[in-house]
């Protein structure tokens, strides 16, 4: 029947590929039997029920080969009809070219960038991990599922699939099953122009079991592989699976031509021929296959009810833990915590960077909050994202709350991104912002699935000082900027650090990147109302008969009110405003932008150590901008800033030059 099966999926894919004149029929033609075997026999879901929290998860990493999972899901009783499949491609439809997460029931994970999604699965295999450690006990375990993702040639190539693979495998992850569609082919021809090795002997490095030479079209040897995965409890297994790009297309199987481009009428009508289906009939579904999948459904449900059973039986006993999990899945963050983050102060005095008064807050979280987990890219040290009192996740050990992702960046935002997918735990991760470059295909990722991820970014300017330019961003801040549905936020104190991790903790439909000090800054106090702080920007301080208004984000707050003070002993008044999320701010009517920023005819004087290039929606060609358009240099923090300009004497005689027509 399997077998049967795989080539109605064939046909389906072939036809709605034909039907948009556009798409990527090679994947779906040679994984045919490997998705016939999965949702067939192996994968433990409910269509009813998409979002239930013991549901297997197949993540398709090899994203382009979408008409496979949208014909399954079809299949398989997800809500996805037919006219669904025949509207691939088109707008609104529910069946976009790459899997949405979010657009269509049974996608877990947004994926076409290649090894995404493989990052993701291994976030969600930790994360299943995590939970069942949490929520299991005694016999009762209401955790207790597979992470499957299919990869190709071009995912392997990929680095965050290094990465992630080799995390993986350090933390024995044995309930993750990775399928490598080894079809030899890639777009430019051959995988032999460009990737040679033996993929196999690097994942066995990274401590997973492989399984080789598997051929992807026998049924038996695909259902024994997967078979042999489970029964490994100490590695995540990779299965080498060869397959034919393209199977049973006459002239274009094994070819780069089948990659991302309809098959043709002459290829189609020739595949249909090869596999018994019907010339006549497009989209067509056997009776026998129909049958299949509606026995099927039912025997799914039926799990799922054994499946309640148990976890009715674990309520009963358990009722503080249900509460706790229902609270761990619905995201809530408890009022108590909020509270306390709304009148936050910090104990020290004097200067304080931000990243510090960030990791005091973390810590202060960790104990309100039991679902917040993450870590650092091998810099919680400097990024003070270690919560002091709980453990380290590690293999065999998987009740901390505390990941080393070790000096892996793109994979660690994307293992984070898999974690948060999952459900339960809400994950913060943690860098210098320099390196916010290595993470961004992901932390775009997050946007987009609008996973509420927390990105942590300290060193965030030329304060960095002695580590010089290679460390010192000066675009970073404005790239990240522009990322759709990103939260951006860079607080300027103690007390905007606080209302930066309220604004990140109610941001549940999108990612949050806080960007935070090295350097000590003072406690700006004496604000006007920064409750005002959850519309962007705010005015601090304000004088009647103002002549200039200073604008600063981060550390430059304090230095605008250095030159604030300065101005004043040269009888110039002036009002200073905090801009920390500068598109929230955009966000607001015109009537409360132009509130915060004053008179029209006052001179406007930006301050803010990165790109200019986003502040001039705020300013006109009479107004002053104090910005990095160049790299920095290496030294004392302190002098770097006075070499680039960032200092209060220079800005202040800048500001007297301007107003003077100098």
């Amino acid at each position: 029947m399997l077998k049967n099966v795989a080539n109605i999926v064939r046909g389906l894919s072939a036809d709605a590929v034909e039907k948009a004149n556009s798409g990527h029929p090679g994947l779906p033609l040679g994984c045919a039997e490997i998705g016939a075997v999965l949702f067939g026999e192996n994968l433990n879901y409910n269509p009813e029920e998409p979002d239930w929290i013991n549901r297997d998860r197949l993540v398709l990493s090899a994203g382009h080969g979408s008409m496979l999972l949208y014909s399954f899901l079809h299949l398989t009783g997800y809500d996805v009809s037919m006219d669904d499949i025949k509207n691939f491609r088109q707008v609104d439809s529910k069946t976009p070219g790459h899997p949405e997460h979010g657009d269509t029931p049974g996608v877990e994970a947004t994926t076409g960038p290649l090894g995404q999604g493989f990052s993701n699965a291994v976030g969600m295999a930790l994360s299943e991990k995590l939970m069942a450690e949490k929520f299991n006990r005694d016999s009762l375990s209401i955790i207790d599922h597979y992470t499957y993702t299919i990869l190709g040639d071009g995912c392997m190539m990929e680095g965050i699939t290094s990465e992630a693979a080799s995390l993986a495998g350090h933390l024995g992850l044995e309930k993750l099953i990775a399928i490598y569609d080894d079809n030899k082919i890639s777009i430019g021809g051959g995988t032999e122009i460009a990737f040679t090795e033996s993929v196999a002997d690097r994942f066995k490095a990274y401590n997973w079991q492989v399984i080789e030479a598997v051929d992807g079209h026998d049924l038996d040897q695909i259902r024994r592989a997967i078979e042999e995965g489970k029964a490994n409890k100490e590695q995540p297994t990779l299965i080498v699976a060869r397959t034919h790009i393209g199977y049973g297309a006459p002239t274009k199987q094994d070819t780069a031509d089948v990659h991302g481009a309809p098959l043709g009428k002459d290829d189609l009508v020739g595949m249909k021929k090869f596999l018994g289906l019907p010339l006549e009939e497009d989209f067509y579904i056997s009776p026998e296959v129909s049958n299949y999948f509606e026995e099927l459904k039912q025997a799914k449900k039926l799990k799922y009810r054994e499946w309640e059973d148990v976890f009715n039986t674990w309520s009963l006993k358990y009722p503080g833990l249900k509460k706790e999990l229902k609270q761990f899945l619905n995201g809530e963050i408890p009022t108590k915590a909020l509270e306390i983050l709304n009148n936050y102060s910090l104990d020290e005095k004097g200067k304080v960077a931000t990243r510090k008064s960030s990791g005091e807050i973390l810590n202060l979280l960790a104990d309100l909050i039991p679902n917040l987990i993450g870590g650092s890219a091998d810099l919680s040290p400097s990024t003070k994202t270690y919560l002091d009192k709980y453990g380290e996740i590690q293999k065999q050990e998987f009740d901390g709350r505390n990941i080393r992702f070790g000096v892996r960046e793109h994979a660690m935002a994307g293992i984070a991104n898999g974690i948060s997918l999952h459900g339960g735990f809400r994950p913060f991760v943690s860098t210098f912002l320099v390196f916010s470059d290595y993470m961004r295909p992901s932390i775009r990722m997050a946007a987009i699935m609008k996973q509420p991820v927390i990105f942590i970014f300290t060193h965030d300017s030329i304060y960095v000082g002695e580590d010089g330019p290679t460390h010192e961003p000066i675009e970073h801040l404005e790239s990240l900027r522009l990322i759709p549905n990103l939260r951006v936020l860079r607080p300027g104190d103690t007390e905007e650090v606080a209302k930066s991790w309220v604004e990140a903790l109610e941001h549940r439909d999108g990612p949050t990147a806080l960007i935070l000090t090295r350097q000590g800054l003072p406690l700006i106090e004496d604000k006007i109302d920064i409750s005002a702080f959850s519309k962007g920007g705010y005015v601090i301080a304000e004088d009647p008969g103002e002549k200039v208004t200073l604008m600063a984000t981060g550390s430059e707050v304090s230095l605008a009110l250095e030159v604030k003070k300065r101005l004043e002993k040269e009888g110039i008044l002036s009002r200073l405003v905090s801009i920390p999320d500068r598109r929230t701010f955009e966000e607001q009517s015109q009537n409360y932008i132009q509130e915060v920023l004053g008179k029209p005819t006052q001179l406007k004087v930006l301050m803010e150590a990165g790109v200019k290039s986003g502040w001039y929606r705020f300013l006109e060609e009479k107004d002053l901008m104090i910005t990095m358009e160049t790299y920095g240099a290496s030294g004392p923090g302190d002098q770097v800033a006075k070499k680039f300009g960032f200092e209060a004497k220079s800005i202040s005689e800048k500001i007297l030059a301007k107003l003077k027509g100098e």
